[in-house]
C-alpha cells in the first residue's frame, strides 16, 4: 500500500463514529521505513476555514482497521 491510497481515505474514531479528517503525511522511521504515525488534516468546515484547521497525528498502533473507503482508529488508548 502506498501513501497515495492512505490520502484518499477518510479516517474515522471507530469509538464515536467521528470524522477526524484525511492522511496529508506519513512519519517514516530511519532504521527500518515503518510508518510511525500518519498526519491527519482536520475537518473542513466554515468554522476551521475561518481560525484555519488543525492537523492531528494518529499513532500507528491506534489504527484498526484499513478499509476501503476509511481507516479505523482509536484514540483512546
Amino acid at each position: 500500500m502506498r501513501l497515495s491510497d492512505l490520502q484518499s481515505k477518510d479516517v474515522i474514531d471507530m469509538l464515536t463514529g467521528e470524522k477526524i479528517g484525511n492522511v496529508v503525511d506519513a512519519e517514516i522511521s530511519n532504521e527500518t521505513g515503518n510508518i510511525l504515525k500518519l498526519v491527519i488534516y482536520g475537518k473542513k468546515g466554515f468554522i476551521n476555514v475561518l481560525r484555519g484547521s488543525e492537523e492531528v497525528t494518529i499513532n500507528w498502533s491506534q489504527i484498526k482497521k484499513i478499509g476501503a473507503d476509511v481507516i479505523l482508529v482509536s484514540r483512546n488508548l
